[in-house]
């Protein structure tokens, strides 16, 4: 094979990607990270509103003896199908993550800290398959299903972390902004995260728990929709004075952009939370809100990171022949 032949095979393309990447292969990969640990908080969604929740009644099988689907009395078809499609989600996202770790192993030169940002995402997964077997395991216990979700934002951190680090160099941090500045981003992410629990909430005692038959906190519905709602205007507040904030001061063109992108998911959010209040809240609006809130958390943490520099991304060694690679 030639080495033109051998650069227009998508599968030799993708095999490179991982075992001789370039800083731009690897921060593809690391994208792709971030891009199925969002995906998976929409299947997750949809599990939800769909009441597949217990549409695979066992874990880590799913009926019986059985890894997949089989036909059974208690459990619709398309349950069970939504369900064992959410599990097999998991694991494309884990395949995701194991490449993304090796392609930090074999990155030249090594960077340490992507190493451990990449391990990880693959550990983390892990521990979210657990805490799915719990879920299944207690019934959809809100909590349990709560802190299911969670990790997923949590993994987050570490996704986004992994892409934006692959883009920059390994200067120390310089600040781009006021320490005041700064401050209000960490406590902008804080709000956020105080947000997202809420938001658990609303689930847990909502209608779309999981399953018509799961249990759900004893709290009156208005209640806490009205907590979460007054956590979500404290984000929006604060997003609009940090982006006063930054366009009135010296403040990089990045950090203006994310915070106009923070800004329009935190406004369309809002809008859609209110929206899926006063109908009912039904399904679809359910799953969109959830997709919403995972984007402004990623938007959040891009703002974060854009208000200080690591330097420029120095290029990556040319692909070597194997054996001139180090061993890993």
């Amino acid at each position: 094979m030639t080495k033109r032949e051998s650069t227009s095979n998508p599968l030799i393309r993708a095999r490179d990607a991982v075992w001789r990447p370039t800083a731009g292969s690897f921060r593809l990969l690391a994208l792709l990270g971030v891009i199925g640990n969002v995906l998976i908080v929409v299947s997750g969604g949809a599990v939800r509103v769909t009441e597949s929740g217990l549409g695979c009644p066992e874990w880590p099988r799913c009926t019986g003896d059985s890894l997949v689907p089989t036909p059974h009395p208690e459990h619709e078809t398309v349950n069970m199908a939504i369900e064992f499609g959410n599990r097999m989600i998991t694991f494309v996202v884990l395949a995701v993550g194991m490449l993304v770790f090796v392609a930090a192993l074999r990155l030249v030169p090594r960077r340490k800290d992507l190493i451990w940002w990449a391990l990880a995402q693959p550990m983390s997964v892990v521990a979210q398959a657990v805490i799915g077997g719990i879920v299944v395991l207690t019934e959809l216990h809100p909590a349990a299903v709560g802190l299911h979700f969670l990790v997923s934002p949590a993994l987050l951190v570490f996704c986004v972390a992994l892409w934006i680090r692959a883009g920059e160099g390994d200067a120390p941090p310089r600040p781009l902004a006021a320490p005041w500045i700064r401050a209000l981003a960490g406590a902008l992410l804080a709000a956020c995260a105080v947000v997202l629990v809420a938001g658990t909430v609303v689930t847990g005692t909502g209608p779309h728990a999981g399953d018509a038959s799961s249990r759900r906190y004893g709290f009156e519905i208005t209640d806490v929709t009205r907590v979460h709602s007054i956590t979500a205007w404290i984000v929006c507040g604060l997003v609009v004075v940090m982006a006063v904030a930054l366009h009135r001061t010296d403040a990089p063109a990045a950090a203006r952009r994310r915070v106009r992108e923070l800004l329009a998911l935190v406004v369309a959010q809002g809008a859609l939370g209110y929206v899926q209040y006063f109908l009912g809240v039904p399904a679809v609006l359910v799953v969109l809100h959830m997709l919403g809130a995972v984007l402004m958390w990623v938007a959040a943490f891009r703002l974060f990171f854009a208000l200080r520099d690591r330097g420029p991304l120095h290029a990556s060694a040319p692909s070597r022949p194997e054996a001139e690679l180090s061993p890993v």
